[in-house]
């Protein structure tokens, strides 16, 4: 049996990490806040299919931490997940802050680690603090990065998520293709869906 795709989601927090791999793994959804004292590193074990293929999932939900790579950060994942809340400037800084990290800390020979950076609270979105179409370009054409905008509390393109967060790891692995241009045609949406 192959390894499981390692997922690691990080992010400031109150973003909503926690919500959206509750929402993904159980479709479930909780008002009440993750006390900040109580969060520590939690790593949930799933499967997906996509493409027809069954894939073991090993997801990890990360607090916020203050750098890359921290203790808890040594098993390299396959993807990034970096979250922020589209109505918090300071937020998508940490998640800027953390991307660069990982971009510095990447072992030569082991190739580009896929980061996908995620808006999380689309049903805010009268309280945006950028235009989607800013960060969108800015992360895709200036980052090379995947981006996608969901609500954790209305499971609004939670799968769409995974599934990205999957095929990233697949396209990585395609030799003949650059996995950012693999990565940017598997956004559209007459793609297979993650069931």
């Amino acid at each position: 049996m192959p390894p499981p795709f390692r997922i690691a989601v990080l992010g400031a927090q109150g973003v909503g990490k926690t919500a959206i791999v509750q929402r993904f793994l159980h479709d479930d959804y909780s008002e009440a806040p993750v006390p900040a004292t109580s969060r520590a590193r939690q790593v949930h074990l799933s499967a997906a299919v996509l493409n027809g293929h069954v894939h073991n999932l090993q997801i990890t939900d990360y607090p916020a931490i203050t750098s890359f790579p921290c203790s808890s950060l040594q098993v390299l994942a396959h993807v990034y997940i970096l979250v922020y809340d589209i109505c918090c400037f300071d937020s998508f800084e940490y998640v800027k802050t953390m991307r660069q990290q990982i971009l510095e800390t990447r072992v030569v020979g082991t190739g580009d680690t896929p980061i996908l950076i995620v808006g999380n609270k689309r049903d805010l979105q009268w309280g945006r603090v950028f235009p989607r179409h800013n960060v969108s370009d800015l992360v895709r054409k200036n980052w090379k990065c995947g981006y996608v905008e969901c609500s954790a509390k209305y499971n609004w393109h939670v799968l769409l998520l995974f599934g990205e967060a999957m095929r990233s790891v697949v396209c990585a692995r395609c030799k003949h293709v650059h996995a950012t241009i693999r990565f940017q045609r598997a956004l559209r949406n007459e793609r297979c869906a993650l069931m």
